[in-house]
């Protein structure tokens, strides 16, 4: 299996949210997945111009010459796509809007959702589109801040016809990099939890319900000495 993050921090490799696409895909090698992990940061990806031109004159070819072939090559054969994001006001980075956008070219997007409605929820969709797994950190304590982002990917999910296996959302993420001593424990308890997440995605395409349950807990959560310290 082939599992592919497009990391959406301009900050790359220095960003709090490769500190979770790290493990999270330490995790799904030790599954034996094989692993790519893309830094937009690193890419030269331009707006999409809305021209169309994908649809009509030359299907599935942008007229834009950059780097967005290149990382589609590498997104090629991917079972697991992950999608993952620092919290920019209230969304996803610009950076991977604008990579989203210019996904245009790999099909018509319309809405085709009344097909997908009638499907059961529970009931996986069979199709050879990748399956999304999304991964959010914001510097707020709030998990609210995720509910704009986590309604974006649905959408996304049910444009594509394909599955949400999924959502991994960390607020306070200020602290996956820089931790200060007393938050260290707990946070090495958060990557392998996230270490976890990730060999589950690449074994079964799903997360356990107790892993789910445990990833909606702030990695600070039962540190109360330093949630006294910074009340």
């Amino acid at each position: 299996m082939k599992i592919v993050a497009i990391n959406g921090s301009p900050k790359g490799e220095a960003s709090n949210t490769n500190v979770m696409v790290s493990a999270f895909l330490k995790g799904a090698r030790t599954a034996g997945a094989e692993t790519v992990n893309i830094f937009l940061a690193q890419k030269e990806i331009q707006h999409c111009r809305g021209c169309h031109s994908c649809w009509l004159n030359h299907p599935g070819q942008c007229v834009i010459e950059d780097d967005m072939m290149e990382v589609l090559s590498l997104v090629g054969g991917a079972r697991v796509i992950v999608l993952a994001t620092p919290v920019y006001f209230e969304n996803i980075s610009g950076m991977l809007k604008v990579f989203m956008d210019r996904l245009t070219m790999t099909g018509n997007p319309h809405s085709q959702k009344a097909s997908r409605e009638k499907s059961e929820p529970s009931k996986p969709v069979e199709t050879t589109t990748p399956k999304f797994v999304m991964i959010a950190n914001c510097g707020y304590p709030d998990q609210t801040e995720f509910q704009v982002i986590s309604h974006w990917i649905q959408r996304v999910a049910l444009k594509t016809h394909t599955d949400l296996i999924g959502e991994i959302y960390a607020p306070q993420g200020k602290f996956l990099t820089d931790p200060p001593e007393e938050l260290r424990p707990a946070l090495s308890n958060y990557l392998q939890l996230l270490e976890k997440a990730g060999n589950e995605i690449a074994t079964h395409l799903k997360l356990s319900d107790s892993t789910n349950k445990q990833l909606e807990q702030s990695f600070i959560a039962n540190n109360t000495v330093f949630k006294k310290e910074s009340q």
